[in-house]
Protein backbone atom coordinates (compact mmCIF):
# COMPACT_ATOMS: atom_id res chain seq x y z
CA UNK A 1 0.00 0.00 0.00
CA UNK A 2 1.36 3.42 -0.87
CA UNK A 3 1.98 6.11 1.69
CA UNK A 4 -0.14 9.14 2.40
CA UNK A 5 1.93 12.05 1.20
CA UNK A 6 3.87 13.20 -1.81
CA UNK A 7 7.06 14.34 -0.06
CA UNK A 8 7.98 10.98 1.42
CA UNK A 9 6.92 8.96 -1.59
CA UNK A 10 7.77 10.92 -4.72
CA UNK A 11 10.94 10.66 -6.74
CA UNK A 12 14.09 8.63 -6.28
CA UNK A 13 17.05 8.47 -3.96
CA UNK A 14 20.40 6.69 -3.92
CA UNK A 15 19.98 2.95 -3.38
CA UNK A 16 19.50 2.46 0.36
CA UNK A 17 21.88 0.39 2.49
CA UNK A 18 21.04 -3.29 2.26
CA UNK A 19 19.12 -2.91 -1.02
CA UNK A 20 22.02 -2.78 -3.46
CA UNK A 21 22.90 -5.51 -5.97
CA UNK A 22 25.33 -6.38 -8.75
CA UNK A 23 24.47 -3.69 -11.31
CA UNK A 24 26.82 -5.15 -13.92
CA UNK A 25 25.02 -8.49 -13.69
CA UNK A 26 21.69 -6.70 -14.14
CA UNK A 27 23.05 -4.84 -17.17
CA UNK A 28 24.14 -8.12 -18.74
CA UNK A 29 20.71 -9.64 -18.10
CA UNK A 30 18.99 -6.63 -19.67
CA UNK A 31 21.30 -6.79 -22.67
CA UNK A 32 20.12 -10.36 -23.22
CA UNK A 33 16.40 -9.92 -22.43
CA UNK A 34 15.29 -6.31 -23.09
CA UNK A 35 14.98 -5.39 -26.78
CA UNK A 36 16.86 -2.20 -27.63
CA UNK A 37 18.65 -2.01 -24.29
CA UNK A 38 21.96 -0.17 -24.37
CA UNK A 39 23.98 0.98 -21.34
CA UNK A 40 25.53 2.48 -19.38
CA UNK A 41 23.03 1.87 -16.60
CA UNK A 42 22.33 4.19 -13.64
CA UNK A 43 20.34 2.67 -10.74
CA UNK A 44 18.31 4.69 -8.21
CA UNK A 45 15.71 3.55 -5.69
CA UNK A 46 12.19 4.97 -5.60
CA UNK A 47 11.12 6.52 -2.31
CA UNK A 48 7.91 5.34 -0.71
CA UNK A 49 6.83 2.34 1.25
CA UNK A 50 6.58 -0.38 -1.38
CA UNK A 51 6.81 -3.82 0.19
CA UNK A 52 8.66 -4.89 -2.97
CA UNK A 53 11.72 -2.63 -3.44
CA UNK A 54 11.40 -0.61 -6.64
CA UNK A 55 14.18 0.97 -8.66
CA UNK A 56 14.54 3.40 -11.55
CA UNK A 57 16.96 2.20 -14.21
CA UNK A 58 18.25 4.98 -16.49
CA UNK A 59 20.23 4.70 -19.70
CA UNK A 60 21.10 7.39 -22.25
CA UNK A 61 18.19 6.28 -24.44
CA UNK A 62 15.47 4.95 -22.10
CA UNK A 63 14.26 4.53 -18.53
CA UNK A 64 12.93 1.37 -16.92
CA UNK A 65 11.49 0.28 -13.59
CA UNK A 66 12.70 -2.81 -11.69
CA UNK A 67 10.69 -4.45 -8.92
CA UNK A 68 12.23 -7.21 -6.86
CA UNK A 69 11.52 -9.35 -3.84
CA UNK A 70 13.11 -7.91 -0.70
CA UNK A 71 16.45 -9.44 0.26
CA UNK A 72 16.56 -11.95 3.12
CA UNK A 73 14.24 -14.69 4.38
CA UNK A 74 10.61 -14.28 3.26
CA UNK A 75 7.36 -15.92 4.23
CA UNK A 76 6.22 -18.54 1.73
CA UNK A 77 4.04 -16.89 -0.92
CA UNK A 78 4.88 -13.35 0.20
CA UNK A 79 6.19 -10.66 -2.16
CA UNK A 80 5.16 -12.70 -5.20
CA UNK A 81 6.51 -10.39 -7.88
CA UNK A 82 5.97 -13.16 -10.45
CA UNK A 83 2.20 -12.69 -9.85
CA UNK A 84 2.54 -8.97 -10.51
CA UNK A 85 4.33 -9.73 -13.77
CA UNK A 86 1.62 -12.24 -14.69
CA UNK A 87 -1.28 -9.85 -14.15
CA UNK A 88 0.48 -6.98 -15.93
CA UNK A 89 1.15 -9.17 -18.97
CA UNK A 90 -2.45 -10.44 -19.02
CA UNK A 91 -3.96 -6.97 -18.70
CA UNK A 92 -1.71 -5.61 -21.44
CA UNK A 93 -3.25 -8.27 -23.71
CA UNK A 94 -6.64 -6.80 -22.78
CA UNK A 95 -5.39 -3.29 -23.76
CA UNK A 96 -5.80 -2.16 -20.15
CA UNK A 97 -3.43 0.69 -19.12
CA UNK A 98 -0.50 -1.01 -17.41
CA UNK A 99 3.26 -0.71 -17.93
CA UNK A 100 4.73 -3.12 -20.46
CA UNK A 101 6.72 -5.98 -18.89
CA UNK A 102 10.12 -6.41 -20.55
CA UNK A 103 11.03 -9.56 -18.63
CA UNK A 104 10.78 -11.61 -15.44
CA UNK A 105 13.91 -13.17 -13.92
CA UNK A 106 13.55 -16.13 -11.55
CA UNK A 107 17.30 -16.78 -11.37
CA UNK A 108 18.45 -15.57 -7.95
CA UNK A 109 22.06 -15.65 -9.18
CA UNK A 110 21.60 -12.42 -11.16
CA UNK A 111 20.83 -9.86 -8.39
CA UNK A 112 20.09 -12.12 -5.41
CA UNK A 113 16.28 -12.21 -5.68
CA UNK A 114 13.62 -12.68 -8.34
CA UNK A 115 12.74 -9.46 -10.19
CA UNK A 116 11.03 -8.04 -13.23
CA UNK A 117 11.72 -5.05 -15.45
CA UNK A 118 8.93 -2.92 -16.94
CA UNK A 119 8.67 0.29 -18.88
CA UNK A 120 8.86 3.61 -17.05
CA UNK A 121 5.55 5.41 -17.67
CA UNK A 122 5.77 9.20 -17.49
CA UNK A 123 2.86 11.28 -16.23
CA UNK A 124 1.27 12.72 -13.11
CA UNK A 125 0.43 11.09 -9.79
CA UNK A 126 -2.04 12.91 -7.56
CA UNK A 127 -1.73 12.57 -3.77
CA UNK A 128 -4.69 14.83 -3.00
CA UNK A 129 -8.11 13.35 -3.86
CA UNK A 130 -9.62 16.84 -4.22
CA UNK A 131 -7.33 17.39 -7.24
CA UNK A 132 -6.55 20.86 -5.91
CA UNK A 133 -3.77 21.23 -8.53
CA UNK A 134 -6.24 20.64 -11.40
CA UNK A 135 -8.43 23.49 -12.72
CA UNK A 136 -11.90 23.28 -11.18
CA UNK A 137 -13.74 22.76 -14.47
CA UNK A 138 -11.45 19.84 -15.42
CA UNK A 139 -11.92 17.78 -12.23
CA UNK A 140 -15.05 15.87 -13.34
CA UNK A 141 -13.15 14.51 -16.36
CA UNK A 142 -10.38 13.16 -14.11
CA UNK A 143 -12.88 11.40 -11.86
CA UNK A 144 -14.62 10.00 -14.92
CA UNK A 145 -11.28 8.69 -16.19
CA UNK A 146 -10.74 6.79 -12.92
CA UNK A 147 -14.29 5.48 -13.07
CA UNK A 148 -13.87 4.28 -16.65
CA UNK A 149 -10.57 2.60 -15.77
CA UNK A 150 -11.86 0.52 -12.84
CA UNK A 151 -14.96 -0.42 -14.86
CA UNK A 152 -12.70 -1.55 -17.72
CA UNK A 153 -10.69 -3.68 -15.29
CA UNK A 154 -13.82 -5.44 -14.03
CA UNK A 155 -15.03 -5.97 -17.60
CA UNK A 156 -11.84 -7.83 -18.62
CA UNK A 157 -12.48 -11.46 -19.57
CA UNK A 158 -9.82 -12.87 -17.25
CA UNK A 159 -10.03 -16.35 -18.78
CA UNK A 160 -9.43 -14.99 -22.28
CA UNK A 161 -6.26 -13.12 -21.27
CA UNK A 162 -4.71 -16.10 -19.50
CA UNK A 163 -5.58 -15.19 -15.91
CA UNK A 164 -8.03 -18.00 -15.17
CA UNK A 165 -5.65 -19.37 -12.52
CA UNK A 166 -4.88 -15.99 -10.92
CA UNK A 167 -6.97 -16.70 -7.81
CA UNK A 168 -9.85 -18.73 -6.47
CA UNK A 169 -13.13 -17.76 -8.13
CA UNK A 170 -16.11 -17.56 -5.77
CA UNK A 171 -16.75 -16.92 -2.06
CA UNK A 172 -14.28 -14.02 -2.04
CA UNK A 173 -16.20 -12.01 0.56
CA UNK A 174 -16.64 -14.91 2.96
CA UNK A 175 -12.98 -15.89 2.63
CA UNK A 176 -11.79 -12.31 3.18
CA UNK A 177 -14.02 -11.75 6.22
CA UNK A 178 -12.85 -15.01 7.77
CA UNK A 179 -9.18 -14.30 7.03
CA UNK A 180 -9.08 -10.77 8.42
CA UNK A 181 -11.35 -11.58 11.38
CA UNK A 182 -9.03 -14.42 12.36
CA UNK A 183 -5.95 -12.19 12.14
CA UNK A 184 -7.70 -9.51 14.22
CA UNK A 185 -8.76 -11.98 16.92
CA UNK A 186 -5.40 -13.74 17.07
CA UNK A 187 -3.36 -10.55 17.56
CA UNK A 188 -4.14 -10.25 21.26
CA UNK A 189 -1.43 -7.65 21.90
CA UNK A 190 -3.07 -5.16 19.52
CA UNK A 191 -6.29 -5.36 21.53
CA UNK A 192 -9.97 -5.45 20.71
CA UNK A 193 -12.32 -2.69 19.61
CA UNK A 194 -16.09 -2.65 20.23
CA UNK A 195 -16.87 -1.18 16.81
CA UNK A 196 -14.73 -3.82 15.10
CA UNK A 197 -16.42 -6.64 17.03
CA UNK A 198 -19.90 -5.41 16.02
CA UNK A 199 -18.77 -4.88 12.43
CA UNK A 200 -17.42 -8.43 12.10
CA UNK A 201 -20.66 -9.95 13.40
CA UNK A 202 -22.72 -7.77 11.04
CA UNK A 203 -20.61 -8.61 7.99
CA UNK A 204 -20.72 -12.34 8.66
CA UNK A 205 -24.53 -12.18 8.92
CA UNK A 206 -25.08 -10.02 5.83
CA UNK A 207 -22.93 -11.41 3.00
CA UNK A 208 -24.85 -10.67 -0.25
CA UNK A 209 -26.36 -13.77 -1.87
CA UNK A 210 -25.17 -12.93 -5.40
CA UNK A 211 -21.52 -13.75 -6.09
CA UNK A 212 -19.35 -12.39 -8.94
CA UNK A 213 -15.74 -12.82 -9.98
CA UNK A 214 -13.39 -10.51 -11.86
CA UNK A 215 -9.80 -9.38 -11.68
CA UNK A 216 -9.56 -7.05 -8.69
CA UNK A 217 -6.74 -4.61 -8.02
CA UNK A 218 -7.12 -4.56 -4.23
CA UNK A 219 -5.73 -1.04 -3.69
CA UNK A 220 -7.32 1.04 -6.48
CA UNK A 221 -6.66 4.57 -5.20
CA UNK A 222 -5.99 7.84 -6.98
CA UNK A 223 -2.33 7.76 -5.93
CA UNK A 224 -1.85 4.31 -7.52
CA UNK A 225 -2.57 5.71 -10.99
CA UNK A 226 -0.43 7.64 -13.45
CA UNK A 227 -2.36 10.22 -15.43
CA UNK A 228 -1.36 11.58 -18.83
CA UNK A 229 0.90 14.66 -18.46
CA UNK A 230 -1.82 17.07 -19.68
CA UNK A 231 -4.98 15.06 -20.43
CA UNK A 232 -7.60 13.65 -18.02
CA UNK A 233 -6.64 10.09 -18.89
CA UNK A 234 -5.18 7.20 -16.88
CA UNK A 235 -2.09 5.91 -18.69
CA UNK A 236 -1.02 3.30 -16.13
CA UNK A 237 -2.33 1.63 -13.00
CA UNK A 238 0.42 0.65 -10.55
CA UNK A 239 0.91 -1.47 -7.39
CA UNK A 240 -0.74 -4.79 -8.21
CA UNK A 241 0.61 -6.69 -5.20
CA UNK A 242 -2.89 -7.14 -3.69
CA UNK A 243 -4.55 -8.15 -6.96
CA UNK A 244 -6.33 -11.47 -7.41
CA UNK A 245 -9.59 -12.93 -8.68
CA UNK A 246 -12.21 -11.43 -6.40
CA UNK A 247 -15.52 -9.61 -6.14
CA UNK A 248 -15.67 -6.54 -8.41
CA UNK A 249 -18.12 -4.68 -6.17
CA UNK A 250 -15.78 -5.00 -3.19
CA UNK A 251 -12.97 -3.64 -5.38
CA UNK A 252 -15.14 -0.76 -6.59
CA UNK A 253 -16.30 0.02 -3.04
CA UNK A 254 -12.66 0.15 -1.93
CA UNK A 255 -12.01 2.71 -4.68
CA UNK A 256 -15.18 4.69 -3.82
CA UNK A 257 -14.11 4.56 -0.16
CA UNK A 258 -12.37 7.86 -0.94
CA UNK A 259 -15.74 9.58 -0.44
CA UNK A 260 -15.83 8.52 3.23
CA UNK A 261 -12.09 8.41 3.92
CA UNK A 262 -10.61 11.11 6.20
CA UNK A 263 -7.72 12.60 4.18
CA UNK A 264 -5.32 12.32 7.12
CA UNK A 265 -5.45 8.50 6.83
CA UNK A 266 -5.07 8.00 3.06
CA UNK A 267 -5.99 10.18 0.08
CA UNK A 268 -9.68 10.81 0.63
CA UNK A 269 -12.65 13.16 0.47
CA UNK A 270 -14.11 12.57 3.93
CA UNK A 271 -15.53 15.86 5.24
CA UNK A 272 -15.00 17.59 1.87
CA UNK A 273 -17.82 19.55 0.18
CA UNK A 274 -17.43 17.75 -3.16
CA UNK A 275 -19.89 20.08 -4.89
CA UNK A 276 -17.74 23.07 -3.96
CA UNK A 277 -14.74 21.32 -5.52
CA UNK A 278 -16.76 20.37 -8.63
CA UNK A 279 -16.25 16.68 -7.89
CA UNK A 280 -19.02 14.16 -8.73
CA UNK A 281 -21.09 12.97 -5.78
CA UNK A 282 -20.64 9.39 -4.60
CA UNK A 283 -24.15 8.61 -5.87
CA UNK A 284 -23.31 9.90 -9.36
CA UNK A 285 -19.95 8.12 -9.31
CA UNK A 286 -21.64 4.80 -8.48
CA UNK A 287 -24.20 5.40 -11.23
CA UNK A 288 -21.48 5.92 -13.86
CA UNK A 289 -19.76 2.69 -12.83
CA UNK A 290 -23.07 0.85 -13.07
CA UNK A 291 -23.66 2.09 -16.62
CA UNK A 292 -20.17 0.99 -17.64
CA UNK A 293 -20.54 -2.49 -16.11
CA UNK A 294 -24.12 -3.14 -17.27
CA UNK A 295 -25.86 -2.83 -13.90
CA UNK A 296 -29.06 -1.09 -12.91
CA UNK A 297 -27.69 -0.41 -9.43
CA UNK A 298 -25.42 -1.90 -6.77
CA UNK A 299 -27.54 -3.91 -4.41
CA UNK A 300 -26.20 -4.19 -0.86
CA UNK A 301 -23.88 -1.21 -1.39
CA UNK A 302 -23.91 -0.55 2.37
CA UNK A 303 -22.37 -4.00 2.86
CA UNK A 304 -19.52 -3.40 0.41
CA UNK A 305 -18.76 0.02 1.93
CA UNK A 306 -18.65 -1.46 5.44
CA UNK A 307 -16.58 -4.42 4.24
CA UNK A 308 -13.79 -2.31 2.74
CA UNK A 309 -13.43 -0.24 5.91
CA UNK A 310 -13.34 -3.48 7.92
CA UNK A 311 -10.57 -4.87 5.71
CA UNK A 312 -8.47 -1.72 5.96
CA UNK A 313 -9.10 -1.53 9.72
CA UNK A 314 -7.90 -5.14 10.04
CA UNK A 315 -4.73 -4.32 8.10
CA UNK A 316 -4.06 -1.30 10.34
CA UNK A 317 -4.78 -3.45 13.43
CA UNK A 318 -2.00 -5.77 12.25
CA UNK A 319 0.31 -2.76 11.91
CA UNK A 320 -0.67 -1.72 15.46
CA UNK A 321 0.41 -5.14 16.72
CA UNK A 322 3.76 -4.85 14.95
CA UNK A 323 4.30 -1.35 16.43
CA UNK A 324 3.60 -2.70 19.94
CA UNK A 325 6.01 -5.58 19.38
CA UNK A 326 8.67 -3.23 18.01
CA UNK A 327 8.79 -4.76 14.52
CA UNK A 328 7.27 -1.71 12.77
CA UNK A 329 8.92 1.40 14.16
CA UNK A 330 8.36 3.98 11.39
CA UNK A 331 6.35 7.14 12.02
CA UNK A 332 3.97 6.08 9.24
CA UNK A 333 3.35 2.73 10.97
CA UNK A 334 2.54 4.50 14.24
CA UNK A 335 0.12 6.85 12.47
CA UNK A 336 -1.67 3.93 10.86
CA UNK A 337 -1.87 2.07 14.15
CA UNK A 338 -3.57 5.10 15.67
CA UNK A 339 -6.09 5.20 12.79
CA UNK A 340 -7.35 1.66 13.40
CA UNK A 341 -10.14 2.67 15.79
CA UNK A 342 -11.31 5.47 13.49
CA UNK A 343 -11.59 3.09 10.52
CA UNK A 344 -13.52 0.54 12.58
CA UNK A 345 -15.93 3.26 13.72
CA UNK A 346 -16.55 4.40 10.14
CA UNK A 347 -17.15 0.79 9.07
CA UNK A 348 -19.68 0.27 11.86
CA UNK A 349 -21.47 3.51 10.93
CA UNK A 350 -21.68 2.47 7.27
CA UNK A 351 -22.95 -0.99 8.27
CA UNK A 352 -25.85 0.56 10.16
CA UNK A 353 -26.62 3.16 7.47
CA UNK A 354 -29.44 2.93 4.99
CA UNK A 355 -27.29 2.28 1.91
CA UNK A 356 -28.27 1.52 -1.64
Amino acid sequence: MSGTGADANTGTTAVRAGFGFDEAALGAWMQAHVPGFSGPLVVEQFKGGQSNPTYKLSTPGAAYVLRRKPPGQLLKGAHAIEREAQVLAGLERAHFPVPHIHGLCTDEQVIGTWFYVMEMVEGRIFWDATLSDVPRDERPAYFDAMNATIAALHNVDYQAVGLGDYGKPGNYLERQINRWSRQYLEDVEAGRDADMDVLIDWLQANIPPVDETSIVHGDFRIDNMIFHPVEPRVVAVLDWELSTLGHPLADFAYHAMMYQMPPHIVAGLGGVDVQAFNIPSEEDYVARYCVRTGRDRIEHYAFYRAFVFFRLAAIFHGIKGRVIRGTAASAQARERAESFHELAAIGRRLASSEGQ
